[in-house]
């Protein structure tokens, strides 16, 4: 079973999607059923550059295909069960590009995958700053440089959300097991008292004997 979103329409879906004059980003958090795929489009001019960073976060063994396709249906990337990556590429065509991720190798494990698609360049934070032969202004300049560090953090942020849920996830799943493993434990400490308590008990008991052996 396919099935298929366009980036353009996923904020009403999904998390976000931010689009600027001159870039695009789109983070995304989805579930993929086991034995299915779901593809993303995303309309690309040519000549910009765009990146893919992508990462299973909970089921099976955190992993999962994905393939970025061109508008030539050309094949840009393609990994087999990737527990997260970083794809980068600049469109060569103008068009619509794929972003497929599939879990068909799984029969029976659903995946949850985060992630992040920007395309194009970010405007410059001081109009003209790439044509500007004078230096920039000392207010300029810590402005960029604000926005730089605040950029990083973001990131950073991002980053840290997404280990925190695994890490989360996988206490959740360590926690489970300890209480099943501790209810089996309990269970078998009852079977075996009772059993020895029992054993114990027909030590002392008297034993009627058989009719015709008596004396």
């Amino acid at each position: 079973m396919t099935f298929t979103i366009p980036l353009f329409r996923c904020f009403c879906l999904f998390h976000a999607v931010v689009v600027f004059n001159l870039v695009s980003a789109t983070e995304l958090t989805f579930e993929l059923a086991d034995d299915d795929i779901q593809c993303f489009f995303e309309e690309i001019d040519k000549g910009e550059k765009f990146s893919l960073d992508y990462q299973v976060i909970t089921g099976g063994n955190y992993d999962v295909d994905c393939s970025v396709v061109d508008p030539g249906e050309n094949v840009l990337y393609e990994e087999s069960k990737k527990q997260y990556d970083h794809f980068s590429h600049t469109a060569e065509e103008t068009g619509v590009y794929k972003v497929c991720f599939s879990n068909e190798f799984s029969t029976f494990s659903h995946k949850t995958v985060y992630f992040d698609l920007q395309a194009g360049e970010e405007p410059a934070l001081v109009p003209e700053m790439h044509n500007r032969v004078s230096a920039l202004t000392q207010m300029e300049s810590s402005s960029v440089l604000i926005h730089e560090i605040l950029k990083t953090i973001s990131e950073s942020q991002t980053h840290y959300r997404l280990r925190e849920a695994i890490d989360r996830i996988r206490a959740d799943e360590i926690h489970e097991h300890v209480m099943y493993w501790s209810i089996g434990e309990t269970v078998i400490l009852f079977v075996v008292s009772i059993s020895q308590v029992v054993m114990l008990k027909s030590f002392f008991t008297d034993k009627k004997p058989l009719p015709g052996l008596s004396s």
